[in-house]
């Protein structure tokens, strides 16, 4: 049935506009689309709607610091001119998850954890707070993520399709089309011995289809241009998703590197008139 009078045109027209920018105030909580790989929750060894490819351990290998390292180049392009946050949030979730390692608190934190100890000392805490001495929990290893590589705009995939396309739909689909690209590293590290004990590469490729999103409304799967908002953060939340993969995977087949003599004795490699052993035996020669 078409409208009949002016207010009936006005209200079907602004529905017509709102559909087509994919706008309006429609709050859709929980929505797929504006989901990254990190997803679901864990509470302890509880684990709910986690990524069905993320990795996990049968039996948990110790305790873990994530440690970020906020005067690196990468970090400032993070929180700069990409405009994200932290990354410490996102790997804590994936690690719960994974079984792997038990997360302790070593970033901001602290200085609440430390606060509470400082109040009970003072005395102002009740008593039972059971804030002594003695409760603190050791973090066995400590993980260090980076970004090593992050294109905002790789190109070729707008221009091929839009190629094959052709005519006016073509320039529409080459113009709106750019696919960003992240490559991230984790390192582990004993925290006893300083000994890095693994690393890992991890990469992910997200084609972004800007305006086409117009074209087709909020039922394009998340497609519409607001989604190029957050899309750097998604292939960067996706590339160490791929990275911590990779380091569950390396730790599931750890196999301690030895060194003849025993680490930090000298090494193999000796110099001339050195006092390592290796040193020793070439000038006994």
């Amino acid at each position: 049935m078409f409208a009949t009078n002016h207010s009936d045109r006005r209200l079907l027209l602004g529905s017509l506009i709102c559909a087509a920018l994919a706008g309006c105030s429609s709050m859709d909580m929980g929505s797929p689309a504006a989901k990254t790989t990190a997803t679901g929750s864990a509470a302890g060894s509880s684990v709910q709607n986690a990524n069905a490819q993320l990795e996990r351990c049968s039996a948990t290998l110790g305790t873990l610091a994530i440690v970020e390292d906020t005067h690196a180049s990468w970090y400032g392009y993070l929180t700069g001119q990409l405009r994200l946050g932290s990354t410490v949030p996102v790997l804590k979730l994936l690690v719960q998850q994974s079984n792997c390692f038990v997360i302790v608190e070593r970033g901001r934190a602290m200085q609440n954890i430390m606060g509470e100890r400082a109040l009970e000392q003072s005395g102002e805490m009740r008593k039972g707070s059971n804030f002594g001495k003695g409760q603190m929990v050791a973090a066995d290893y400590s993980m260090s993520p980076s970004i090593t590589f992050s294109n905002q705009n790789a190109g070729g995939a707008g221009a091929a399709i839009g190629g094959r396309l052709g005519g006016s739909l073509g320039a529409l689909v080459g113009g709106s089309m750019n696919a960003k690209e992240a490559s991230t590293i984790l390192t582990l590290i004993d925290n006893r011995s300083g000994v890095q004990l693994a690393a890992a590469e991890g990469s992910a490729r997200n084609v972004d289809f800007g305006m086409l999103g117009g074209l087709f409304g909020s039922g394009g799967g998340g497609i519409g241009g607001g989604y190029a908002n957050t899309a750097e953060g998604k292939v960067i939340v996706a590339a160490f998703t791929d990275s911590y993969n990779n380091i569950v995977r390396a730790v599931r087949n750890y196999k301690a590197q030895e060194v003849q003599g025993g680490l930090g004795t000298g090494g193999q490699l000796g110099v001339q008139g050195g006092s390592t052993p290796a040193g020793k035996a070439i000038r006994n020669k």
